[in-house]
């Protein structure tokens, strides 16, 4: 067990790789092919969302089952087998010629990348940092912005060179050649503890209750939903802002270009507010973060809808990443600070699913209202207001859960 972060650097490294790996599962990733892939396929913007959303439910479901697997073997040989599948599942990507294959491959790119690869690492930072786990968790975190920095660039100057199906071709070569390559020689020794096992000698974190939950206990808890409509907000509104860069750039009528621009910002702002929140975490509980983390998102979906000028975008893509940056921090040790750790696996995997399910009826959601004549903007304001809602809810419930830790 790593007592510093500097002892743990190789799992540190190894968590980044993960979730750098998980953007080729990622909306922001996918969507830019998404034109293409209506084009090639005779797609309409609602039947590309509705298979999508449907690929991104299958996964949210697979996840609840496929998500305890962390409790009970090695996370070695679990991060190599689905960065495996996410390889795989890319590089069919390039020869994908029907909607039905398109829904199935659009499945295995959500599971593999969005929910396990995600997945696998912060169970791992969690388990293996106990102590330092908010800075762990930040830090392996870093993979998502790293992602949303470089990938869209690169893909966009790869469709322009060699096109989208080439690019998809690349993609499963970066992580057949780098990422599998790197990951297997990183985690070939781990902490002991990654089983579903009592952790002796491991001294907890201060705001852990001291119990562990089974992921049935956690389903008859009623804090748990209550943490819902916070916790699923990012990654549904996110995920509509995200989805929607190419009809909101057209109905703007503002150069595509302007996203692909914004998202080095919508990174680097990501990165810093994940730092800071894993300082904070470690220091005073996640529960502290609760109340304020969604409040720039909000903003930023606000600021879009309302937006008449390009140069607003990165604006509102830094305040989004501001909130993207505390859910990664937030949700990658909140789950084990109100539920232990010995089950840590089975917990996430129940949470994990419900942020896949969200982030799937996201752009069903768009599209179909879309398809129905209503400007993507007003979609974009609604999200945003209902997001300072749900701040305010979980001001509420940031209190409940400080009565249970003292409890």
């Amino acid at each position: 067990m790593p007592e510093t972060l500097r002892a743990g650097f190789r799992w540190l490294v190894a968590g980044w790789l993960m979730t750098l790996s998980s953007s080729f599962g990622q909306t922001f990733f996918v969507s830019i092919f998404a034109g293409h892939l209506q084009l090639a396929l005779g797609l309409s913007a609602g039947g590309f969302g509705t298979l999508y959303s449907a690929a991104t439910l299958a996964s949210a479901v697979t996840l609840m089952v496929a998500g305890k697997v962390t409790d009970r073997v090695k996370l070695r040989g679990v991060a190599l087998f689905m960065m495996t599948g996410l390889a795989v599942t890319a590089g069919l990507m390039s020869v994908v010629a029907h909607p039905a294959m398109l829904v199935v491959l659009l499945f295995g790119l959500r599971f593999f990348g969005q929910g396990m690869m995600s997945h696998v690492a912060m169970t791992g930072m969690a388990r293996w940092f106990p102590r330092l786990r908010g800075r762990a968790v930040s830090l392996a975190a870093l993979g998502h912005p790293s992602g949303e920095s470089v990938f869209p660039l690169i893909a966009v100057a790869l469709i322009g060179l060699v096109g989208w199906r080439e690019t998809w071709a690349i993609g499963a070569g970066f992580l057949i050649l780098v990422a599998i390559p790197a990951t297997a020689l990183l985690l070939r020794r781990e902490p002991e503890d990654t089983a579903a096992a009592p952790l002796p000698g491991v001294t907890p974190h201060p705001d852990e209750t001291g119990r562990h939950w089974t992921r049935a206990e956690v389903l008859r808890d009623g804090l748990f939903y209550a943490l819902q409509p916070g916790v699923l907000a990012p990654p549904f509104v996110l995920t509509a802002i995200f989805f929607t860069q190419v009809p909101l750039t057209a109905e703007k009528g503002w150069p595509l270009a302007w996203f692909a621009g914004a998202f080095p910002i919508y990174a680097g702002t990501t990165v810093i507010t994940s730092l800071v929140a894993g300082v904070v975490i470690d220091r005073f509980g996640a529960r502290r973060i609760l109340p304020v983390y969604l409040l720039p998102m909000g903003l930023a979906a606000i600021l879009i809808g309302f937006a008449e000028a390009p140069w607003l975008l990165p604006v509102a893509l830094g305040l989004a990443g501001m909130t993207a940056g505390g859910a990664n921090t937030l949700l990658g040790a909140l789950w084990a600070e109100l539920y232990g750790t010995r089950h840590l696996g089975a917990v996430r995997g129940l949470a994990t699913s419900g942020l896949v399910f969200a982030s799937a009826l996201s752009p069903a959601l768009v599209g179909l209202l879309a398809d129905a004549g209503i400007p993507v903007a007003t979609t974009l304001i609604a999200l945003g207001l209902y997001s300072v809602l749900a701040a305010a809810v979980m001001a509420v419930v940031s209190v409940a859960v400080g009565r249970r830790r003292t409890a």
